[in-house]
């Protein structure tokens, strides 16, 4: 038997249920959230135009995604178990450890949860990952503006058009524009005048991680949260708005409402913060402030979304099929260990280098921050692990995308070992997994955060 076929029988069976799943997640929820995007990528998975398909983990469908965890309400992590927290540790290069974080829960068994950790008290810049923050805020304002309203929330985030303009300048991410009309597809930056629905934007920002779109869904939070029940305003009502508003005030709208948010989920904004936007237009416009975060601090936050305590049950579970349906797998969430697993994700970067030409992306020689965060429910659709990482990372010179997509394979393996199913499924060798992109050829800018 070849390691391919000893990998995992799991997604065999995935693979060939593959045809029965194309109304699967995220290719069923065109109707109800008009993302475009999500009608092309169906058409992708039909055969009827070309373009890359999903991995066998990708093809839940909508209402398979949701809070799992139901023992507690995601509010208190358990102690650190020291043998789990010592193995994770050990996963690590000896020379490396003093410059990772690393948190992870692990609710396999409902009934002993267990947590580890490794430097988990890490303060630091975790770029695009900050964006989950920014989907929390928006979510918690819809929650409070329309507490017994789905329907309400949906008609805001469906309804709503967008017009890019100079807040979402400047990003080099790529996102996919889908005219089911045409059936024309571009991938390209957002240019100032295109157009698209709030839940467009949100898909935008966390699917492919676009800056330009985040600084419009921020600039739309702070209009959310003045014009309340009244949003979205007119066009020329919301220009004025931010034309005739002091700096100072629309500075404070933003602080309050994204540590408001913050603080009524039960974290810590000492210790998880996006307090600036993620285009330099918007931080020119609008004064901010820092942007953190901790290994423990993202996975609580996790905790809670798993808990269906994050906001509240339907933001919580809209959160996560945002973070399912990205564009690609990248970083952390690539490595083919985790082809058949469910995986919701986020990266952020942040690299810089001494001088022009110095290094490399993701090898900075003065600063190679990577953050990543995910979700694991292996096999997707019957999981028997499940679990919540985040590891943070500032090792000089090596290619942190690279390191990240190993130390997910072993946490994996070892998650796997803690859990045991057969002697087979523990004995795969790290070299038994062919080499794979970590990552888009346009993913990464050096000396600024991103995704």
């Amino acid at each position: 038997m070849t390691h391919v076929a000893r990998i995992r029988p799991a997604l065999v069976l995935l693979c060939a249920a593959l045809p029965s799943l194309l109304q699967a997640y995220p290719l069923d929820d065109y109707a109800r959230t008009g993302i475009r995007r999500l009608d092309y990528a169906a058409q992708v998975e039909s055969g009827e135009i070309p373009g890359r398909r999903l991995q066998p983990g990708q093809y839940l469908p909508s209402r398979a995604i949701a809070p799992r965890w139901t023992a507690s309400d995601g509010s208190r992590l358990p102690a650190p178990d020291p043998e789990f927290s010592r193995k994770l540790g050990l996963l690590l290069d000896a020379n490396a450890r003093p410059n990772y974080g690393i948190a992870v829960l692990d609710l396999s068994d409902p009934d002993h949860p267990r947590y580890g950790t490794h430097n988990a008290d890490i303060r630091a810049n975790i770029g695009s990952v900050g964006k989950i923050m920014v989907a929390l805020a928006l979510f918690q304002q819809l929650a409070d503006l329309y507490p017994d309203d789905i329907a309400a929330r949906e008609r805001v985030l469906r309804e709503t058009r967008i017009t890019a303009d100079i807040f979402s300048q400047y990003d080099h991410h790529h996102v996919v524009f889908w005219n089911p009309e045409t059936r024309k597809r571009q991938s390209r930056s957002i240019r100032i005048g295109d157009r698209g629905s709030l839940w467009e934007y949100l898909d935008w920002m966390l699917s492919a991680s676009s800056n330009s779109a985040a600084g419009m869904v921020q600039k739309e939070l702070i209009a959310l949260r003045h014009f309340g029940r009244a949003y979205p305003p007119g066009t020329e009502q919301e220009a004025a708005f931010f034309a005739d508003t002091p700096r100072a005030q629309l500075g404070e709208i933003m602080r309050t409402t994204m540590d408001s948010a913050t603080t009524r989920n039960g974290l810590d904004p000492e210790q998880l913060r996006q307090g600036s936007f993620f285009t330099r237009s918007g931080n020119q416009r609008i004064p901010t402030t820092s942007s953190y975060g901790t290994p423990q601090a993202l996975v609580e936050y996790l905790f809670r979304l798993e808990a269906g305590t994050l906001v509240d049950p339907y933001s919580s579970a809209e959160i996560k099929r945002l973070l399912y349906m990205t564009q690609r797998r990248i970083r952390y969430a690539s490595h083919p260990a985790l082809n058949d697993a469910a995986v919701y994700f986020k990266s952020g970067s942040f690299f810089q280098c001494l001088k022009p030409g110095s290094c490399a992306k993701y090898k900075g020689d003065k600063t190679n921050r990577l953050a990543s965060i995910a979700i694991v429910e292996s096999p997707a659709g019957a999981p028997r692990i499940h679990y919540l990482v985040a590891v943070m990372s500032n090792v000089l010179y090596v290619n942190s995308a690279v390191a990240h997509q190993t130390l997910a394979m072993r946490i994996h393996r070892l998650i796997e070992k803690l859990h045991p199913q057969s002697e087979v499924e523990t004995q795969v060798p790290e070299q038994a997994y062919p080499q794979v992109p970590v990552d888009d050829t346009d993913d990464a800018n050096s000396n600024g955060p991103e995704q």
